[in-house]
């Protein structure tokens, strides 16, 4: 069987971030486990070597390079839509929640969240259009759907009327290397990073979903009712609409306890979650939110959401809080801060918590996906 695979987000160089690291991932067992199967992988670039992880995998590059509105209906309903009429292949699989109308191939697609349909303002008037008109019909036009958590698969039901035996499930993982870190490893990021004091972590890209406003806002609370000498780290690249957050921080009181790293390596980011007194990781909307899961394999007690899918992914295993209200942010902050029993309870939890989640099962459940797809 020829499948069709688009890894568009397969960037070359850097490090993968949310739908990259799925794609890689979960691409990376269905090669291995399926070798008399060919995987056509459907590059919008020049690609990394390291992404064709194994003999029965063919690159493919099609133009024009897919960063824009334009480019995306260029790209899919045009490069991709022709690809697949030339070449005929069993199933097109598209991890990335984009897919093309122009085919009869078979389709599955993977949805992460909706965000674009319930914080249209945190995006370009372009790319809210595009994603209002084709999102609905990429999910239609779909044999089969998988989505990240049951929260977005429920979202799927009732924004876009999806049957819901046509979504399965398969989220995501912590890689093996996020685990706990040694005492002395600990120390030493304290050192490196917060002076050598604790500190609080978030982990993201600095845009307005993630809540970084009221996190600091949150935070700056936490110190004065405390007076502790606890930090915030936020961990992350600028993206878009980034602005009022950087406002925020230019009026916040303790503003010199708050250190903005840039991204990190892989092996950093490991070391900052073991050593980190809590990771606190409170978005707006989230189809799945990796950093709990890291955060929890590296033994770092998690602050999350009380909403979408992160009471999902936490398991019970995380404390819980309204991510529109900085106050009760500021009250789990607390919570934190003076109840090392809770902190003890939840790193505990969650090192158990994270062992519901792997690449491996996800990937099976991508291939009963495809083979669903194959026989419709």
């Amino acid at each position: 069987m020829h499948i069709a695979v688009n890894t568009r987000f397969l960037l070359p160089g850097g490090q993968l971030e949310g739908i990259g690291r799925f794609t890689f991932e979960t691409l990376k067992q269905l090669v291995a486990a399926h070798p008399e199967h060919t995987f056509h992988l459907l590059f919008d670039r020049a690609f990394d070597a390291r992404y064709l992880t194994g003999p029965n995998v063919v690159p493919h590059v099609l133009l024009p390079s897919a960063r824009h509105p334009f480019l995306w209906v260029a790209w899919f309903e045009g490069a991709v839509a022709l690809w697949l009429r030339r070449h005929r292949p069993a199933v097109f699989l598209s991890p990335d929640g984009y897919t093309t109308l122009a085919t009869r191939v078979p389709r599955v697609t993977v949805f992460h969240d909706l965000a674009f349909e319930h914080f249209p303002e945190h995006m370009s008037g372009l790319e809210h259009r595009y994603y209002q008109f084709f999102a609905p019909r990429f999910a239609r036009a779909s044999a089969q759907l998988v989505a990240v958590s049951e929260a977005t698969r429920q979202d799927l039901v009732r924004t876009y009327g999806i049957e819901p035996g046509k979504i399965r499930v398969a989220g995501n993982a912590a890689d093996a290397h996020f685990q706990p870190q040694p005492l002395a490893v600990q120390t030493a990021t304290r050192e490196r990073y917060a002076a050598g004091k604790p500190y609080f972590l978030f982990v993201g890209a600095l845009h307005p979903r993630k809540n970084l406003t009221n996190l600091l806002r949150a935070f700056d609370a936490f110190k004065q009712r405390t007076g502790a000498t606890t930090k915030l780290l936020i961990v992350g690249r600028t993206a878009w609409k980034a602005g009022p957050m950087f406002d925020v921080y230019q009026q916040l009181q303790f503003r010199h306890d708050v250190h903005l790293t840039g991204r990190v390596t892989e092996e950093e980011l490991v070391q900052l979650y073991a050593a980190a007194y809590a990771t606190v990781y409170v978005p707006l909307l989230e189809g799945f939110g990796i950093p709990i899961i890291e955060a929890q394999a590296c033994a770092s007690p998690v602050l999350t959401s009380d909403c979408s899918s992160m009471p999902e992914v936490a398991g019970g295993a995380a404390l819980l809080a309204d991510p529109q209200d900085a106050g009760a942010i500021t009250d789990a902050l607390v919570r934190l801060h003076q109840e090392p029993a809770l902190r003890a309870s939840l790193i505990e939890m969650g090192l158990q918590n994270v062992q519901r989640y792997s690449w491996q099962h996800s990937a099976e459940v991508l291939w009963e996906a495809v083979l669903a797809a194959v026989k419709k």
